[in-house]
């Protein structure tokens, strides 16, 4: 865990919006099958300003849904009963969106998504042991810092 910044903190590069950029066109394009595997493009539209984001993010399958989580403020366009666009594996599909916010299911859902997709833990600062199993308190500190997860069933 860095030293900087607290258990279940995200964190963002110095250069992110730049390195979205590049994973987006990847995302988008035949090449997608190898960053495909731990990334899913999103394509979520404001709420209240109309404004489009195309936003990269680790995901995990878990059955037939993708998981994924974020504390950043664009996820709060996304809502339960409200589909979403995603490139997944290149190809552009409509997902069907769960919002996932109380503690245990959040905790879960990210204790999934650490398991399978080890960027994402580092990312989001959450220790993992030798078994790859989660720190349950930085689980705990991520959902606190309001990082709900979302379960994306592809149609």
């Amino acid at each position: 865990m860095s030293a900087e910044r607290p258990a279940g903190e995200a964190r963002t590069m110095r250069y992110q919006s730049v390195v979205n950029k590049i994973t987006t066109a990847i995302l988008r394009s035949p090449l997608a099958k190898g960053p495909g595997q731990a990334l899913v493009l999103l394509h979520v539209v404001g709420r209240k300003t109309g404004r489009h984001f195309d936003v990269p993010v680790a995901y995990a399958r878990d059955g037939d849904a993708l998981v994924v989580g974020t504390p950043f403020a664009w996820a709060r366009n996304m809502r339960t009963g409200e589909p979403v666009e995603v490139h997944y594996m290149g190809k552009l599909r409509v997902a069907d969106v769960e919002v996932r916010s109380d503690v245990d299911d959040t905790m879960a859902d990210y204790a999934i998504l650490c398991r399978v997709n080890k960027q994402f833990a580092k990312f989001n600062n959450i220790r993992r042991d030798a078994a790859g199993d989660t720190d349950p308190a930085d689980l705990r500190a991520a959902w606190e810092q309001g990082g709900p997860a979302y379960r994306l069933t592809l149609r």
